[in-house]
């Protein structure tokens, strides 16, 4: 699948409120086209660098845009994973001073719904700095190859220190995430000790099959996907991901009777 549908696909598949916020890929091409159509940079070399002005005006408002975004989200995901880690000390608490079982249960049900549904929308937000550097450096990689200029190179080094593109926190907080799935939602009990992909199944089944579940598992699969084949693969490329969530993938490929992507 080219790059282009992929985008498109993820933008139609992610939160409504998310769409605007991703790369301006389709308008960025046409402007490279109408860049490389221009007169030859000798006989009008004003001209030409207003375009080559405007294109790189352009990239940097999309940085501009994608670092507004991601670090929003990112200051709303560490509240949200204090909160949940309230609660569930709050529900755990409750229960061992004598609580109901019955009543534990329904609220822990109530947790792992929430506890899955933010572990998707962290995942989402990785997929979004993904497929945003992904586009970055295949449009330069366009405009370099379109009028023989080598904007490509420096560009990709300012991206590489952006907010946007520095996802450690919230990968950090997808593992935490997922260590709370393991041990305290899906705790594994000696006489019943299940695989990831029991608890996956488990996982799934208790999620409707349309909705972010889906949508996490759908940009998990194109995470790896823009790594593995990649035109612009070079030492500039994203590395190969690690999916810990494999387990997840599996399960719901064996649970969903539609195919993800």
């Amino acid at each position: 699948m080219k790059f282009g549908k992929r985008l498109k696909q993820q933008i139609e598949e992610t939160f409504p409120t998310w769409r605007d916020q991703f790369l301006c890929y389709k308008e960025l091409k046409k402007l490279i086209k109408l860049i490389s159509s221009a007169l030859p940079i000798a006989a009008e070399p004003t001209k030409y660098g207003k375009a080559e002005a405007e294109f790189v005006y352009m990239l940097n408002n999309e940085i501009d845009k994608f670092n507004a975004f991601f670090m929003e989200q990112e200051e709303d995901f560490i509240i949200r994973h204090k909160e949940l880690q309230q609660r569930i000390k709050r529900v755990m608490d409750k229960w061992s001073s004598n609580g109901s079982r019955t009543e534990y249960n329904d609220e822990m049900a109530k947790i792992r719904k929430d506890v899955v549904d933010f572990h998707g929308e962290m995942v989402l937000l990785e997929n979004y700095s993904n497929i945003n550097f992904t586009g970055l450096a295949k449009i330069l990689k366009k405009y370099d190859k379109r009028t023989g200029r080598l904007l490509r190179l420096p560009f990709i080094q300012k991206v590489l220190k952006q907010p946007f593109f520095t996802t450690d926190l919230v990968s950090n907080l997808v593992k935490e995430c997922e260590n709370i799935i393991d041990e305290v939602l899906f705790p594994i009990e000696e006489d019943k000790k299940e695989t990831k992909e029991q608890k996956g199944a488990i996982m799934v089944a208790t999620e409707p099959v349309k909705g972010i579940f889906r949508n996490t598992v759908a940009a998990l699969l194109t995470m790896e996907e823009i790594r593995r084949v990649s035109s612009t693969k070079d030492h500039f490329s994203l590395p190969p991901l690690n999916l810990s969530h494999s387990h997840l993938i599996h399960s719901f490929q064996l649970n969903s009777p539609i195919p993800i992507l």
